[in-house]
């Protein structure tokens, strides 16, 4: 597992997944979204714009990060 800070107190799914390197846009982080391939604290989630935050866990494909 990877940890990622935030220097915010929340971030948009979309724009967490560019922070992390998971994609490098926001078109590629919609298409990766949409077809369920990111889950949220166990969950699947198909919200662009969930918000994320601190001690949330984050899962795409083989990859985890824990949110700081």
């Amino acid at each position: 597992m990877k940890n990622i800070k935030i220097k915010t107190d929340f971030i948009k799914l979309d724009q967490f997944l560019k922070l992390a390197d998971v994609v490098m846009s926001g078109g590629e982080a919609k298409v990766l979204i949409l077809s369920e391939d990111v889950i949220v604290n166990g969950e699947i989630c198909t919200q662009r714009g969930r918000k994320i935050k601190k001690g949330d866990i984050v899962k795409v494909n083989d990859m985890s990060f824990l949110v700081e």
